[in-house]
């Protein structure tokens, strides 16, 4: 079986202002992004990303904005040397309708779980948000929260 990190968007991959991100002049990596990334991939774990967009729900912005900043996120993470797996992302907002994969739902994680073969018990899934933790507890996957934008060297250490 493999083993996976899975990355909330805001705030652990990206800069987070605390609204919504989908224009490209506005998205930032967060400093140690990559370097973090490159070691979580020498140590063998699979990278995918996990994220809300529930402001697609909002009509804030369209899939197609989404889409631009993930394909932005994948080139840049493949041109590091640590590519994505993939990129999971919930379109629904909890305001405007119901459903099984937003986060603190485990529906998006579970999926990867199954797809790419991944043994939940060897996992973890960075966030900044109680939600994230809830995600990955539901799934089976060991929960490491940080606060938003702050992403450390030192979170290598809770990744065995």
């Amino acid at each position: 079986m493999n083993k996976a990190v899975f990355l909330d968007r805001d705030g652990v991959i990206n800069y987070d202002p605390d609204d919504y991100i989908y224009k490209m002049e506005e998205f930032r990596f967060l400093d140690n992004l990559f370097e973090i990334a490159t070691e979580i991939t020498k140590r063998g774990y699979l990278l995918v990303v996990i994220t809300n967009q529930g402001g697609m729900d909002k009509k804030r912005f369209t899939g197609e904005d989404v889409e631009r900043i993930h394909t932005h996120i994948e080139k840049s993470f493949k041109e590091n040397g640590t590519p994505i797996s993939e990129i999971y992302y919930c379109p629904h907002h909890s305001d405007l309708q119901k459903c099984l994969c937003r986060k603190p739902d485990s529906l998006m994680v579970e999926k990867a779980l199954y797809k790419y073969n991944i043994d939940p018990a060897q996992s973890y899934f960075i966030g900044d948000k109680p939600r994230d933790i809830v995600c990955a507890e539901k799934a089976g996957v060991k929960g490491i929260k940080i606060d938003v934008n702050q992403l450390k060297l030192n979170i290598l250490d809770q990744i065995k």
